[in-house]
């Protein structure tokens, strides 16, 4: 099945803590199948060896990641993101280069980014996205 949402990397590490609604909504969403960036997975891989139980840590990540499909980034996202950050500062809007990849994954395959942090991807245009209210 073709996934409909790509979870950004605060909604994993939500997820992860057990954090409500995230929870429950990850586990509602993944029916209709949940895509995640190699570039989110690198950060919470990080997040990971950073912690003080990183075995524990690494268990739940993998545990998150049997039910979603992981998207690498390929030449067109590469096209997308040299466009988009050339855009952004040409403008004066910089934008951290992780987040302008896992929007421009988005934006490839046509996915709804659930993120709570808008802010981060508001300026890229033609990005859709679900926020949830903490």
């Amino acid at each position: 099945m073709r996934p409909k949402y790509l979870v950004d990397t605060d909604w994993v590490i939500f997820y992860l803590r057990g954090k409500e609604p995230f929870v429950s909504t990850l586990k509602e969403y993944q029916k209709d199948s949940l895509a995640i960036s190699v570039v989110s997975l690198a950060e919470l891989y990080e997040g990971v060896y950073r912690s003080d139980n990183p075995i524990s840590r690494e268990k739940g990540l993998k545990d998150f990641l049997a039910g979603v499909e992981i998207l690498d980034v390929d030449r067109h996202i590469a096209w997308l993101f040299g466009k988009h950050r050339a855009d952004l500062r040409r403008q004066g809007l910089p934008l951290a280069d992780f987040d302008i990849l896992i929007g421009c994954t988005a934006l490839h395959h046509k996915l709804v980014l659930l993120t709570n942090n808008r802010r981060h991807y508001e300026r890229i245009a033609g990005l859709s996205m679900r926020s949830l209210g903490l």
